[in-house]
């Protein structure tokens, strides 16, 4: 859905039913129902304003939503009806200039959401909006002259190429690593981290990468590409997450190699976004360069 991110106080006077006006130095033509974002930035001499009210101001948090209906100019004749009808509020759009967005359906959230904010209009997606989104793309990758390749093969090692995820949308096919870009696109406005699991063999050097967000205090592995363990699971710290997550990795990659499992060679790094067309050489360099993990210490 779409968001629109207002300083406090305006954000607050706005779910509080104070405030039924928006307003923008640019104009929209977008009609309908949108998440109001309370940013971090204030603005304190406003702040003081409204003190009198006695209401709460969280920053960085979604705390309701509204339907905008018009969009009008702002000209000498709307400034004056709006001051007229209430100048504390409206006071501040006299010479303003820009556009005014009306609207109407205002609700409050019970609870806050965090979210992390953006200029404009930017999208949010809730994880079963995203994990509804990742059903569309099925595990595979696409080489260095856009062919698409379902599973892995041998060519692999030598013309991988990184997709980014407007290209994972279109080809509807990645590796771990490429659908972990898409869902950090689809995660925009969520506290999220990103790991890389490698185990070390000097052979097949058997790798994944996955996306954890926390929510309400809770921690959560959020999985598609790994078909056997696809779902969004839910943890009571992060450490008991990251634990069960590297538990399935080394049971599943030493059942598949037959091999002996040396925890030396097991590496958990959390990684940050990487650069769109990298070589799986590239790759493992840019997480090799982001901190490691000792879970003991967690």
């Amino acid at each position: 859905m779409k968001v629109l991110s207002i300083r406090q106080p305006w954000a607050t006077l706005i779910v509080e039913g104070y405030k039924d006006f928006e307003f923008r130095s640019w104009k929209t033509n977008f009609r309908g129902k949108f998440l109001i974002h309370a940013s971090k930035g204030v603005e304190p001499e406003n702040m003081d304003r409204f003190r009198h009210l006695n209401l709460e101001y969280p920053t960085g948090c979604i705390i309701g939503s509204a339907e905008i209906t018009d969009c009008i100019k702002v000209e000498k004749k709307f400034e004056d009806e709006l001051i007229e009808k209430d100048e504390l509020i409206y006071g501040v759009v006299r010479n303003r200039g820009g556009y005014a967005f009306q609207l109407e359906k205002i609700e409050k959230f019970k609870s806050p959401i965090p979210a992390i904010g953006s200029l404009g209009f930017w999208e949010y997606y809730d994880e079963f909006e995203i994990m509804d989104q990742m059903e569309k793309i099925r595990y595979g990758w696409v080489d260095k002259s856009g062919k698409i390749h379902e599973g892995v093969d041998a060519n692999l090692n030598d013309d991988y190429r990184l997709q980014n995820p407007k290209e994972v949308m279109k080809s509807e096919v990645g590796t771990c690593w490429d659908q972990v870009e898409l869902e950090r696109f689809y995660f925009h406005g969520h506290t999220i981290k990103t790991y890389f699991l490698a185990y070390y063999d000097n052979q097949n050097c058997p790798t994944h990468t996955f996306l954890t967000f926390e929510k309400q205090g809770k921690y959560y592995w959020f999985e598609h590409s790994y078909k056997k363990y696809r779902g969004i699971h839910e943890y009571y710290s992060e450490k008991e997450l990251l634990i069960d997550v590297r538990s399935k990795f080394i049971k599943d990659e030493l059942e598949r190699l037959n091999s002996k499992f040396d925890k030396y060679q097991l590496v958990l790094r959390e990684y940050r976004k990487p650069k769109s067309h990298l070589t799986i050489e590239e790759f493992y360099k840019h997480c090799e360069k982001n901190m490691y993990i000792d879970l003991d210490r967690l």
